[in-house]
């Protein structure tokens, strides 16, 4: 059921908007190892109505591909991965878990620069 906090605020799963299409003419075709559901309609136009926070990160690159009709075919939960692919994470910039490279120690730092001499 929607709730008055959704009717007001977009970032809270869905509009009311979105709401609608989805029960009007959304045909649900599929969802992601993170719980994400995606929609499209007879006109071709294609949705997702994300799981819990919405980050357009959470969507996973077969997904993705999906999603701007780069790919028809509908991702499969048993389509072979490869032994070298990771499992996809979302964006963790401005986090605590961002990555950040090790800082240069005071022995690596780079020699001063010369200036060219007449």
């Amino acid at each position: 059921m929607i709730g008055l906090k959704q009717i007001f605020t977009w970032w809270n799963k869905n509009t009311i908007g979105t709401f609608l299409k989805t029960l009007f003419s959304g045909k649900f075709v599929g969802s992601d190892e993170f719980g994400n559901k995606y929609y499209k309609n007879t006109k071709d136009e294609r949705w997702v109505i994300y799981a819990k926070d919405i980050e357009a990160t959470k969507i996973t690159s077969d997904w993705f591909l999906w999603m701007h009709h780069t790919v028809n075919d509908i991702p499969l939960e048993s389509q072979k991965k490869f032994n070298w692919q990771k499992s996809h994470t979302q964006n963790l910039s401005g986090t605590n878990k961002a990555y950040k490279p090790n800082k240069i120690s005071k022995k690596n730092k780079f020699k001063n620069y010369e200036a060219w001499k007449d």
